[in-house]
Formats: C-alpha cells, structure tokens, sequence
C-alpha cells in the first residue's frame, strides 16, 4: 500500500511534506542544472568555479545523467582546465562517466580554443606583442609529452603567416632539418621566422 497521500489542493505527501504533482520524482541533479545555468547567465562565467565551467559543458553531452561528480573526477586526474583540455581522448575515456562522444567533445572544445587563439595573434604584430606569444606558446606546449620543434613564420610586418610543427621527438629528441625550414620560409614568403623548442622533461 502506497504511503503517499493527497492533499484537498492536490499537493502529494511524500516523506512527510507535501510537493506538487512532478516534483517528488524530479531528479536531485536537475534543480542544480537550472541554478547552474542561472548564475552563468545572470553573473556571467567569471562568477563559477572551473568543476563548475565542466559541468556546464557536460551539461549539454549529458542530459540525463549528474554531471558534477564527472566535473570533478576529470579535474582530480588531470589538474586544470588546460591539462584536461590538452589530454589525449584516450586519457579521457579513462575518467568514470567520460565516453568517446564526451572525450570528442571536449577535443572539439579545445580545438576551438586554440584556433580563438591564434587568430589573436594573427590580429597583432607578434614582435609588439610578446606577451601574447609567450601566452600562446605555453598554452600549445604546456602539456605536451614529447619535444616539438615549431617555426612560426612572420611576413614584412611581423605578422604571423603560420606556426608549424616541423619536427617530432621523443620525451629528449626532436629531430629538425634546416633545409626544409628554408624550403618552407621561401614558399611562404616569410620575412622572418621564430623557432620554438620544448622541453617537456624540465
């Protein structure tokens, strides 16, 4: 026999209190989804917590599903927001909750991320803008495993033309051929170039 009763105004009495029709069987999680949402867009994203930037995002690959505990297992193993948005998708599948359509994604996101930045590059003189160099430099290579070697190739005016991985290594080697970085430079016009070297160990 059902202990659940109706009121005259028909509230239902569930555990002692009495809730609208719906609400008894609402899950916990989406009545933080809507507060969530609401202070995003009420206090802009600055106002929330990175778990809580995931959780907006998880939100929209995961909708019917408590997203939180994701949020936070993917920023237990990984760190950061950077750190998660650099790892490779087979690190991410790893994560409790985080399938390949999530890890695609999330890789998707990242993507986005890097292209918004090199477009602010591209908008400025890389040699007045330093800062935003070294910015992007680190925010590519950060967490990158292995050594690269990168030349970012500038026009007359210093601007950037394009920033290419020209040589893959291992954890300690990154093997570079000056001939093909003069090849490249003569086919893209360059007037200048930067060279980039990580060192992923250090």
């Amino acid at each position: 026999m059902s202990s659940e009763v109706s009121s005259a105004d028909g509230l239902k009495e569930a555990g002692g209190l009495f809730v609208a029709p719906g609400l008894a069987d609402k899950p916990h999680w989406q009545g933080h989804r809507d507060r969530l949402r609401t202070k995003l867009l009420n206090r802009g994203a600055g106002a929330l917590d990175d778990y809580e930037i995931l959780e907006v995002l998880l939100m929209a690959f995961i909708p019917r599903r408590d997203v939180k505990p994701i949020a936070k297992a993917l920023e237990r193993k990984f760190g950061c927001l950077s750190a998660i948005l650099a790892a490779p998708a087979e690190d991410l599948v790893k994560v409790p909750g985080v399938g390949e359509t999530v890890a695609a994604y999330i890789k998707a996101i990242a993507e986005l991320h890097s292209r918004a930045a090199r477009e602010e590059i591209k908008a400025r003189e890389i040699i007045s803008s330093w800062s935003a160099l070294v910015a992007y430099v680190r925010r590519e290579l950060q967490h990158e495993k292995r050594e690269q070697f990168r030349v970012i190739f500038l026009d007359r005016k210093n601007q950037l033309i394009v920033d290419e991985i020209m040589g893959h290594g291992t954890v300690d080697h990154a093997p570079v051929y000056p001939r093909e970085i003069a090849r490249r430079a003569l086919e893209l016009q360059a007037s200048s170039l930067i060279l980039v070297h990580n060192h992923p160990t250090h």
